[in-house]
This record gives structure tokens, C-alpha cells and sequence, in this order.
């Protein structure tokens, strides 16, 4: 008798649970078909550098158009849960500038009182939420990891509480050319990010964030004479899903 009712447990368990799966599965709809850029916004004049590739996003950080030469989605959104798939796949610029972040959002100093600076090879790109690039989950090779939230980050107009919250708890970073992913939820003017199944940004504030907006995926970088002269966007993406809350 024990046996039968365990056995009659064991498949309603495993029938409960396939709708439940299929149903959380289903409230992500994809941004991205694999195939071309549908759903987003190319900038004017882009010329191809905005390109799919491989069933990814690819981009080189050369952009000609004259304006914004960031990749903006068609649609705008309030409250959600964002996975996206990126890497950075290589670091031609050298960062002469860095600083060293501590994790209350403030630069590390010398004895003197001037700020630390390390030279780093960098590549730089990142996620703007709601339309605005102040609220960008930054994809870079800093020592403090990707996931800040640098418009914030650096506004001395925000709080010390802001500005330490939009400053991630740790490193979570894969190696330049791996595969790293983001989880962004924005709710309301809160906003977590988990990268790499590590939560880096924890209920962070961003006062005065719009309540809704595209999401974009950011160009950065330039060139005089053949040679770069800030970190570029060399980045691709895949697997981006969102679930609107």
C-alpha cells in the first residue's frame, strides 16, 4: 500500500511540475531570432557593422552613422526579468586611466590624496535600461567587474547609499573571449543584476530612472588614424529573452 501511494505521488509531482515549467519558460519571449536583427533599431548609416553572425549579434565597434550608433530595441519596456548571453572577444586598447574602485562606489587613493590609476586592456560595451544610457549595466574589463551602473555610479549628486548600491559586490567576470550572462530585473526604480549565477547589484536605487523605455546594446569606442583611442565595443550577444512583470 506504501508503495502504491508513493508511486501515485511521484507521477502527480511530475505532472504538477511540467506545467509549471513550460508556463515559466513561456513568460520569456525572445529578442533575438539567431537569423537577423529584427526587433531592433540599426542605427542611420550603420553600414553593417551591426551584424548577425553565427547565430550571435556581432559588432566592431565601427558604427558609421553620424548620430547614435548604438543598437536600440524596437519596443519599450517597464518592469522586467532580461537574460542575455555577451562576451568581449578581445582587447586591442590599452586604459591608461583606471581606477581602482572600492565597493562603496568611491576610487581608491594614494597618501597624497590623488586618486589611483592602473592601466588596463580594455574593451567596453553594456546594456542601457528604459531609454536612458545613466541607467547602463556596464560590460568592461575594470577590476570591479561588470554590472555597475557608472551614470549613477559617478554622480556626485547621488547618495553615498545610491552610489554604493549600483557598485557591484564582486568580480563575477568570465575571461575575455568566454560566454558570460546577464540576469536584469528592474522593478519599479529597483534594479538587480546577477551575472554569472552571482548576484552583483542587489535591489539597487536609481532615483529619477523613466518607468519605461527601449533597452539598447551599446556601441563605445574610437579611432584616429587606424588606431583606438578609447576601449571599443568588440561584443557579441545571443540568448536575449525577456519577461515583462
Amino acid at each position: 500500500m506504501t508503495n502504491a501511494k508513493t508511486a501515485a505521488a511521484l507521477v502527480l509531482l511530475s505532472l504538477g511540475a511540467l506545467p509549471r515549467s513550460a508556463g515559466a519558460a513561456a513568460d520569456f519571449v525572445s529578442l533575438f531570432n539567431g537569423r537577423d536583427l529584427a526587433g531592433w533599431k540599426i542605427p542611420a548609416g550603420d553600414n553593417g557593422h551591426w551584424r548577425v553572425v553565427d547565430g550571435v549579434i556581432d559588432y566592431d565597434a565601427e558604427s558609421e552613422a553620424k548620430e547614435d550608433k548604438s543598437l536600440w530595441s524596437e519596443r519599450s519596456y517597464g518592469d522586467f526579468v532580461l537574460k542575455v548571453d555577451w562576451r568581449l572577444k578581445s582587447t586591442p586598447y590599452v586604459n591608461p586611466a583606471v581606477p581602482i574602485i572600492r565597493f562603496d562606489g568611491t576610487h581608491k587613493k594614494d597618501s597624497t590624496g590623488k586618486e589611483i590609476r592602473i592601466a588596463v586592456p580594455d574593451a567596453d560595451s553594456g546594456i542601457y535600461l528604459r531609454g536612458t544610457s545613466k541607467a547602463q549595466v556596464n560590460i568592461w574589463c575594470w577590476p570591479i567587474g561588470s554590472g555597475e551602473v557608472y551614470g549613477y555610479r559617478t554622480d556626485r549628486l547621488m547618495s553615498a547609499s545610491v552610489r554604493a548600491g549600483v557598485t557591484p559586490k564582486r568580480n563575477a567576470d568570465h575571461d575575455i573571449g568566454e560566454w558570460n550572462t546577464f540576469e536584469i530585473t528592474m522593478r519599479g526604480t529597483r534594479l538587480t543584476v546577477v551575472l554569472n549565477g552571482e548576484e552583483v547589484i542587489s535591489q539597487a536605487e536609481l532615483p529619477g530612472v523613466p518607468a519605461r523605455g527601449p533597452i539598447a546594446l551599446q556601441h563605445h569606442g574610437e579611432k584616429k588614424d587606424g588606431v583606438w583611442t578609447a576601449p571599443p565595443s568588440l561584443v557579441q550577444f545571443r540568448n536575449i529573452a525577456l519577461k515583462e512583470l
